[in-house]
């Protein structure tokens, strides 16, 4: 029951990185230690499993595809989701240099934890890292697409976010930004479907939570022969992928947003970020911004506590 508990507290601090653009569920997942089992769970759903399924095999099928574990991961993963969505959009439009800055603490914070999972930096391991950091750094400079709400379009979205939020230091919610449908998928669609709306909730979340499957399906396959095969020259790329999401992160940066019209309703969605610069120190909001910055660094903190205390036990 306590490792129930625990599963499902890192599953709802995995939704409440994925509904935020530039922070990504699988970098919670790997500085709170259940990466690798994750990747381990979802690529066993494979022939084997659907043989166990029809032949109603259950107890065996719960065993293989480690049921306890993703369940309740999973449920905390949409408990987040479903009850963050609103409280971020209230967030960003009402504090958002707060909120940026509390998960710049998580995510600075929690590249020494990613690192040191390298047992050897060698040269390779060193160039993935500078390829890695090069890519997510890259991708905070790209100009987002148009909102998009064909059927084809949110298959795609559900694919490319899904291989995204399972990537550490790469953010579903950030390539949702850059593919235009951001505000249209997370958080729309999650406060119509947590508001009963299903007639607005469904044709936009269920091609892509189609998508999102066929992408979680392939790419767990693909992570769990990597992990085995090149563990230190993956973990090298993702400490690279994680270090470079901070300059989308940044939290003193300007967001421009661009104002669009959905059903007779006038609308507004991030567009892009310029004008990077230094946190202005004479102004009393900064401090609390910083503050925001040391929470989100002491919750690292806690969380590597309670993980060494769990390996020694």
């Amino acid at each position: 029951m306590k490792d129930d508990l625990a599963t499902f507290l890192k599953g709802f601090a995995m939704g409440a990185a994925n509904v935020v653009p530039g922070v990504s569920g699988g970098t919670i997942a790997f500085i709170t230690g259940i990466y690798e089992r994750l990747i381990n769970a979802l690529k066993s759903f494979d022939l084997e499993a659907l043989k166990f399924a029809s032949q109603l095999r259950f107890g065996d099928l719960w065993k293989k595809i480690d049921g306890r574990f993703l369940v309740a991961l999973g449920l905390g993963v949409v408990t987040s989701i479903l009850t963050l969505a609103k409280v971020l959009k209230w967030g960003f439009s009402e504090h958002p240099f707060l909120i940026w800055s509390l998960f710049f603490g998580l995510i600075a914070a929690s590249i020494p934890s990613v690192g040191k999972m390298v047992q050897k930096w060698t040269s390779s391991v060193i160039l993935l890292f500078v390829i890695g950091l090069a890519i997510a750094v890259s991708m905070a400079f790209l100009n987002p697409a148009s909102e998009n709400e064909n059927i084809i379009y949110l298959l795609l979205c559900g694919v490319s976010a899904m291989c995204s939020m399972i990537i550490p230091g790469l953010s579903g919610s950030f390539v949702l930004l850059l593919m235009g449908n951001y505000e249209l998928v997370a958080l729309d669609a999650v406060n119509n479907l947590r508001q009963g709306n299903l007639s607005e909730a469904l044709p936009i979340i269920i091609p892509v939570g189609i998508g999102a499957v066929l992408g979680l399906l392939v790419l767990s396959r693909f992570l769990s022969w990597l992990f085995k095969t090149h563990h230190d020259k993956a973990v090298g790329a993702i400490t690279g992928f994680v270090a470079g999401s901070l300059v989308i992160i940044w939290p003193w940066k300007d967001t421009v947003m661009e104002q669009f019209e959905r059903n007779g309703e006038m609308k507004e969605k991030i567009v892009s970020f310029q004008n990077w610069h230094l946190p202005d120190f004479s102004a009393r909001s900064t401090w609390m911004e910083l503050g925001a910055v040391a929470v989100g660094v002491l919750l690292i903190v806690i969380v590597e506590v309670f993980a060494r205390k769990n390996q020694k036990s």
